[in-house]
């Protein structure tokens, strides 16, 4: 897929008009364009330059993106800054300072007799100076007006002509009454009444405090990118002849050994060459506990060695490595997904037209039956000024701004509207394990002394051993003595043993801990104790034993424990309607345990950073999907999900890359965004609905559709106050957003959804399928069975997507792929 960075897009119209232009185009497969970055991404075999002037011929610009050659992390990241906000921010200063100084002619003078200089009492002096104010204020937003008119004159009205129509029409019906006045003094304090500058000028400023908001929002999308660039290595240390050269990252080369001391990033992705050490992948995996790393490990760049010094050879630099992999899914899945089409943007197109149709129509039939151009040309400007989109246009972003600010005040934080509508419609919740179900560091959860040991003893020296650590979990051990008040003992000659061990002697005796493997063979371990290590493993602990002078002292497992509130956060979500799915890089083991805990639907164990992305893919198969996670690794899948969200505790990359952010790292939160939405939804249909119905009444009402049954003539400073008091009424409606209760599921309802869908379809995780002929033999069993309609089988992955015609039994459908040779998991 091919991206193109896309400019002049300013609302969902836009993004739909360059999308149609763009599939027009002979040999373009298909579009996807996305205005939160302003990107578009195209597959085919089309020209770029006939893309281009598809987008141009629209009323666009569009140019390839990467047309440079190699451009640096830094450029990358000045090309993603957000550049509108400040302008925006100074548009609106400039307009509120000349709004004020209007406001205070025509309301405070006008209304209610404010004293103004004496030059101003003269009424044209007045409507010149109203009209000075107005006419800078519209030249300050003058873009509303370029991009509105572009939009009708390339057929795509969008919500700027709206704005445009309704400014333009109140400021140009205010000069006609100024010309009028001018030629008929006599009445000039009754022409003072038909001035609509300051509606003119009022309306860009509202709306401009709405774009810079929007163009806010639209910055911080683009935070995942930067952060992710920021996190590769600059430098690297190569091996050279035996020496060592510090050279710029761009200079590694495929086949190069280099350094790593401990505390430094690992530069490019490798393999081990000599030494050992713990490597923290938190970065790339999200999982808090370091991997130990010896001869012939792989590694990966942007993960950090711990402890020992490592000689790797690079295998992978550049584009190619897992970081810069990641970074380019996180792009690609921001350039794929598509924006939520608002209402008042998709109806506008047919709205505009309409509206102007309705006030040409009115003017001329007015005209026909013999009214003055004057009486005629007011009725008309009357519909244009009844009609301003002001209600319409509000409906949506009132309500969003006032749910935002109930979310922040309860630090559920959303980045854009899109995100705070699209939570409401969530079927599927994908819950990363680590750091978001669980606590995110390994506490001590079970201490077992061996026959004729002390507890006291075991806890001592191993506090004591542990305390020279630097692995996580000697620092969940090293925090469970300090929370026993114990002192550690003097530990000399220290070492870090291969094959995840330690040793140290304390009081002249040897003191040895590690893994049951490594301990296995130090000393002698009861057969029950295995057996209790086993156990503990299985609900997803890690056992850790210890031994003194060759005598063993019994084990302290060692786990990253489930969040207190997690449980019933998913129990919430179920009771909205909402599947849970655990998502982990864990083992089947680990997974399956803490799932359980948890109570969730569904456990989907060993995925690596990639393979989360693919999992949100299939699942959004069956529904909304929303994906919470705190770590790196979770960076793709939280930009491929219809909804992103992490937890404000976690990595800067997922906090950057997700569309909601949870600053109190609660999981209870996400059912609270959820209520949030769905509640901020029903408030936007109700704005637009009374907006719509405002419309349908005033616009005939304005064109004097009453006059001849009932007398009702409306003069264009009623219509605009009528308009006013739409706005005020959807305002007041989105308001009653902060009475909502976010913890409260008195009101939790499960969405109506497709449920055959949900019920006639399965998922199954298969361990040993390992090339194409794996897929298809697994694919053709299943097919073969009776209520099979289809397999999506992938190697890959190892999924198969099991489609059903009738209900089918779980244990069948294992056997059936069991019977070929291979292992279901899940």
């Amino acid at each position: 897929m091919k991206q193109f960075t896309v400019t002049g897009m300013t609302c969902a119209a836009c993004s739909a008009r360059v999308e149609k232009a763009v599939k027009s185009v002979p040999g373009v497969e298909s579009c996807a364009v996305s205005l939160l970055t302003h990107s578009m991404g195209v597959s085919g075999n089309a020209e770029d330059a006939a893309i281009i002037k598809a987008v141009e011929n629209a009323g666009y610009g569009a140019k390839v993106k990467g047309r440079d050659a190699a451009p640096s992390n830094t450029q990358n990241e000045d090309a993603l800054k957000d550049r509108d906000t400040p302008l925006l921010k100074k548009r609106l200063i400039a307009s509120l300072g000349f709004l004020v100084i209007l406001m205070y002619l025509s309301m405070g003078y006008g209304m209610w007799g404010w004293p103004v200089p004496s030059f101003l009492e003269n009424p044209m002096a007045l409507g010149l100076a109203q009209l000075l104010l107005s006419g800078i204020i519209l030249v300050i937003n003058q873009k509303f007006f370029i991009n509105g008119f572009k939009g009708l004159m390339h057929r795509s009205p969008n919500m700027d002509t709206l704005v445009a129509l309704g400014s333009g029409a109140s400021f140009g019906y205010s000069i006609y009454a100024l010309f009028a006045m001018a030629g008929d003094m006599t009445n000039a304090h009754h022409y003072l009444h038909e001035f609509y500058f300051e509606s003119a000028a009022m309306i860009l400023a509202l709306i401009t405090v709405g774009k810079m908001l929007e163009a806010r929002s639209k910055g911080k999308t683009t935070d995942a990118l930067k952060s992710l660039m920021k996190l590769a290595p600059k430098t690297a240390t190569l091996l050279k002849d035996g020496q060592e050269i510090i050279v710029p990252i761009d200079q590694v080369k495929t086949g190069d050994l280099f350094l790593v001391k401990p505390g430094e990033n690992i530069p490019v992705d490798g393999v081990v060459e000599e030494g050992s050490s713990a490597v923290n992948e938190s970065a790339l995996t999200g999982e808090s506990i370091p991997v130990d790393k010896e001869k012939g490990d792989a590694v990966s760049a942007a993960t950090l060695n711990q402890s020992g010094h490592l000689t790797c050879r690079a295998t992978r630099v550049g584009e190619d490595t897992t970081l810069s992999q990641i970074i380019k899914m996180v792009a690609d899945a921001s350039a794929t997904k598509a924006p939520i089409a608002k209402v008042a943007d998709q109806v506008s197109g047919i709205f505009v037209p309409v509206v102007i149709a309705i006030a040409f129509v009115t003017t001329i039939i007015w005209l026909l039956t013999g009214q003055t151009f004057g009486y005629a040309l007011a009725r008309g400007i009357s519909v244009l000024v009844i009609s301003c989109p002001c209600a319409l246009g509000l409906a949506t972003p009132v309500a969003i701004m006032v749910g935002s600010g109930k979310g922040a005040r309860q630090g559920i934080l959303f980045k854009t509207a899109a995100a705070l509508e699209e939570a409401g419609r969530i079927t599927i919740a994908a819950l990363d394990k680590t750091g978001t179900i669980t606590q995110g560091r390994p506490r001590v959860t079970d201490v077992l002394a061996a026959e004729g040991a002390a507890e006291e003893e075991l806890l001592s020296l191993a506090y004591s051993l542990e305390v020279k650590s630097e692995h996580p979990l000697a620092k969940a051990i090293v925090e469970y003595g300090k929370e026993k008040n114990l002192q550690p003992e003097a530990a000399e000659d220290f070492r870090v043993l291969p094959g995840n061990g330690l040793s140290a002697q304390i009081h002249g005796m040897a003191v040895k801990g590690g893994s049951m493997k490594f301990m296995g063979a130090q000393t002698e371990i009861p057969h029950a104790l295995k057996t209790r290590a086993d156990q503990l493993a299985g609900e997803g602990k890690t056992p850790l034993f210890f031994a003194k002078g060759g005598q063993l002292l019994g084990l302290i497992a060692v786990a990253d424990t489930i969040k207190e509130e997690s449980a019933e956060a998913i129990r919430q979500l179920k009771n909205m309607g909402v599947k849970t799915v655990m998502l982990t890089g864990d083992n089947e083991r680990t997974a399956q345990a803490v799932g359980k805990l948890a109570g969730v639907d569904q456990v989907i164990a060993g995925v690596l950073p990639d393979g989360k992305e693919q999992v949100i893919r299939e699942l959004k198969r069956q529904g909304k999907v929303l994906m919470v996670g705190d770590g790196i690794n979770d960076a793709p899948a939280l930009t491929r999900a219809d909804l992103g969200m992490a937890i404000g505790a976690g990595a800067d990359i997922a906090v950057d890359a997700a569309d909601v952010v949870l600053m109190h790292s609660r999981l209870t939160d996400v059912p609270a965004a959820i209520r949030l939405s769905r509640a901020t939804l029903r408030n936007i249909h109700e704005n637009l609905f009374w907006a719509f119905i405002y419309n349908i009444i005033g616009i005939p009402l304005a064109a004097g559709a009453f006059i001849a049954l009932l007398g009702w003539q409306m003069n264009p400073m009623f219509g605009a106050a009528a308009m006013s008091l739409s706005s005020f009424c959807v305002v007041s409606n989105a308001l009653r957003l902060n009475f909502l209760d976010l913890s409260s599921t008195k009101r939790d309802h499960k969405i109506k959804k497709k449920k055959e869908k949900k019920q006639m379809e399965k998922t199954m995780k298969i361990e040993g399928m390992m090339c194409p002929h794996c897929s298809g033999r697994v694919k053709k069993a299943l097919e073969a069975l009776p209520q099979v309609i289809e397999a999506e089988v992938s190697h890959e992955t190892g999924t198969a997507i099991v489609k059903l015609s009738a209900p089918a039994e779980d244990a069948l459908l294992k056997k059936t792929v069991e019977d070929q040779g291979y292992t279901v998991i899940g």
